[in-house]
């Protein structure tokens, strides 16, 4: 499977890059000031080589082409007109304006499966707005979650927006694929961020308002609980979630509360959510009396849901990372040792057996020229006038 790729920054790397670790050839297309994601973190060997983008782009090739300037834009249509996906997180009046819009690339390719990640959907009075990450999360709902649990709005500290909605399209596009495959059709996929994450957030906190009229208020009332965090040790941290009744039993027994277990505020697993707070307040009264390793010895021996709390460097050295291989490390060509992550998914059939690193700007742009049928002179041409770098 061929996919170019015309996406930059997180959304459409993480699609592009999931695509590709599951064995798709893709094509990076780089403007000649190259993915801004390049250039976006400290302490990187080269500047033009963020960790960030060395982490999202892996898998993939890279070419530079100028498609303001109309060689560059040929170029990049005659890869299209030979690929079977074409993903890009252009917003759709310059995906028009440059002729790659859905209609006028299935002209070229009746069977390209083009995805377009948009900020909104263009049936909407915000459609065409810019937007990063924080931008969604604050309209979505992600960042009112927090005011609701805490008392102020506050973002989730990763560009979760990006990934939820990237992982969407990379979902969708497999099915297109899949579709294409039976009824020998393209197709073109819009994936909006903004309400791919309003469905992220109200699948979780609908609520009662899931009725109509609504049989009481919006939310979660366990996830929105200041306490629904991990939880003060008698020598640091740990996370708890007993859900169930055994599992809820086992742990009042376990906190050395077995009254509890007959509480009506307790005792069935609604009327834990309807006494969330209360609830919350038990496991904090409870785990501040043991050490963190104390209890993690007693949930496990219960068959309660338990463990530690990792921050980030902690993940780094964990003993499950390390026994399922998650780390790996390569020698990169131009940046030297490097750590990366495994994709997580399996497949019992085995996947990609190679792994590409993450390109220079422009590494493989004569290569992909001359696969895409580009003599030695118009390559040279191309890079004189810019066209190509």
């Amino acid at each position: 499977m061929k996919v170019v790729d015309l996406t930059t920054v997180v959304v459409g790397p993480i699609c592009t890059r999931t695509l590709a670790d599951q064995g798709a050839e893709v094509i990076k297309v780089e403007a000649p000031g190259g993915d801004i994601l390049r250039f976006l973190a400290a302490g990187c060997r080269t500047p033009s080589m963020s960790g960030k983008f060395i982490n999202f782009n892996r898998n993939k090739r890279a070419i530079t082409l100028d498609i303001k300037k109309p060689e560059g834009l040929a170029a990049l249509k005659r890869l299209i007109t030979a690929a079977d996906v074409f993903v890009s997180n252009v917003r759709p009046a310059g995906l028009r304006r440059a002729g790659l819009d859905p209609v006028a690339l299935a002209a070229l390719n009746p069977r390209l499966i083009h995805c377009g990640i948009v900020a909104f959907g263009e049936g909407g009075r915000y459609a065409g707005r810019p937007a990063y990450d924080p931008v969604i999360q604050s309209l979505s709902g992600v960042a009112g979650t927090f005011h609701r649990a805490i008392g102020e709005p506050r973002f989730v500290p990763m560009v979760m927006t990006d990934h939820i909605t990237g992982l969407v399209a990379a979902q969708a596009i497999g099915f297109a694929l899949y579709r294409r495959e039976r009824t020998g059709v393209g197709e073109a996929i819009e994936v909006p961020m903004f309400e791919v994450a309003a469905s992220f957030v109200t699948s979780e906190h609908l609520g009662a308002a899931t009725f109509d009229p609504p049989e009481g208020p919006t939310g979660d009332a366990r996830l929105l609980s200041p306490d629904y965090r991990p939880l003060p040790t008698k020598d640091g941290w740990i996370t708890v979630q007993p859900n169930s009744n055994p599992q809820a039993f086992a742990f009042f027994d376990a906190i050395g509360r077995p009254e509890l277990k007959a509480d009506p505020r307790f005792d069935t697993p609604i009327a834990r959510t309807e006494n969330a707070a209360e609830y919350f307040r038990v496991r904090v009264e409870g785990l501040a009396r043991k050490t963190t390793a104390e209890w993690l010895e007693i949930f496990a021996a219960a068959d309660v849901p338990a463990a530690r709390y990792n921050t980030i460097d902690d993940l780094l050295e964990d003993p499950h990372l390390q026994d399922v291989g998650f780390w790996r490390y390569d020698d990169h060509p131009t940046e030297g040792r490097i750590r990366r992550t495994r994709t997580p998914v399996t497949f019992a059939a085995g996947m990609r057996a190679e792994t590409l690193p993450a390109p220079r700007l422009g590494a493989h742009t004569d290569a992909i020229l001359a696969e895409a049928g580009y003599g030695p002179a118009e390559i040279a041409a191309m890079r004189e006038s810019g066209a190509a770098q």
